[in-house]
């Protein structure tokens, strides 16, 4: 029998790299997007644009809960991957209950639908390094204390405990993921390393001269995000629902992402980047790291690309688009 899978924000990142996976291994894919979404397809759906006719799309908001309840009577999913949050992380409080009412009565409207249509569906949850915020060690792993300290990662804790709760009070095969930075051609152009790559196609193509970034000496665990939604999959395919961390184990700094990207194309970084006060972020208390041991033990995951791969890819995509 065919299965079905049910992916909110379908259009995103992750979205479009898991329905790939999915679609390769037989699978029926539906996916939600939000309404303007459904009618600006060559802008906000590009990254599934050439799926399309191999997938179903139901547009609405996370927030309907009506509508939501109605789309999984529809389909009765095997799987749900619930990707679909503001996902951009501010320090600030600006935005505040856009965000917040998204990221957790989204998350709720999903998991309420699933256990009152469907309760046997397979639910994962998209986790955020976020949540260990202000760490108190690294690297971090599943049992590591959360600190959240951005409304993201509040509002992701949130997601987190309500996705266990489900699990643990009625029975439901529910799964967090707690995903670290994970990067593609495919990335928003509001994350630094898309920003970073972007530019640099930029200046190679003469159509800007710098690239202004903050804190050269901030550190990231960047990992691939196709080996990313392969981890997710696999979390929804054992015999026991669990909580994984997954991540590369490896840190990176913004100048090691800088020079790798102008390196590649010929280009001397120091004469092009300057750094802008109004660019940098709080300080970690110690860096953002993830021990995905559990994850190689229990599902056989490993990542596959160095970071010097996926920038070589994200550059190489940048430039293309350009000509």
């Amino acid at each position: 029998m065919v299965k079905k899978a049910f992916i909110t924000g379908i259009a995103g990142q992750d979205g479009s790299y898991l329905s790939e996976l999915l679609l390769e291994k037989g699978y029926q894919v539906f996916g939600l997007v939000y309404p303007e979404s459904s009618e600006n397809d060559s802008r906000d759906l590009w990254r599934i644009q050439h799926l399309l006719d191999k997938i179903e799309i139901f547009s609405g908001s996370i927030l309907d809960g009506a509508n939501i309840l109605k789309i999984i009577h529809t389909i009765k999913p095997d799987e749900c991957y619930h990707l679909a949050a503001k996902s951009f992380v501010s320090y600030s409080f600006d935005d505040a209950f856009s965000l917040t009412t998204t990221n957790i009565n989204g998350t709720l409207n999903v998991l309420s639908a699933i256990k009152d249509v469907t309760p046997e569906c397979r639910f994962y949850f998209a986790g955020s390094s976020e949540m260990f915020g202000l760490a108190d060690s690294s690297p971090q792993h599943e049992e590591t204390k959360f600190n959240p300290r951005s409304l993201y990662g509040i509002s992701k804790v949130s997601g987190f405990y309500l996705t266990k709760n489900y699990r643990n009070f009625y029975g439901m095969f529910a799964c967090n993921g707690i995903l670290y930075n994970h990067e593609s051609p495919r990335r928003e152009e509001i994350f630094v390393t898309r920003k970073i790559t972007k530019a640099v196609a930029e200046i190679k193509k003469g159509i800007r001269q710098e690239l202004r970034l903050g804190n050269l000496d901030a550190m990231r665990d960047w990992g691939y995000a196709k080996d990313y939604v392969y981890a997710i999959w696999l979390m929804l395919q054992q015999n026991k629902a669990d909580d994984y961390v997954v991540a590369t184990g490896q840190l990176h700094s913004v100048r090691d992402f800088v020079k790798i990207a102008f390196d590649y194309v010929g280009l001397d970084w120091k004469k092009y980047v300057i750094i802008d006060d109004k660019f940098f972020r709080p300080g970690e208390k110690v860096e953002l790291c993830g021990n995905a041991e559990k994850a190689r033990n229990v599902l056989g995951w490993n990542p596959t690309k160095t970071l010097e791969e996926i920038i070589k890819m994200m550059v190489d995509a940048d430039l293309e688009s350009y000509g």
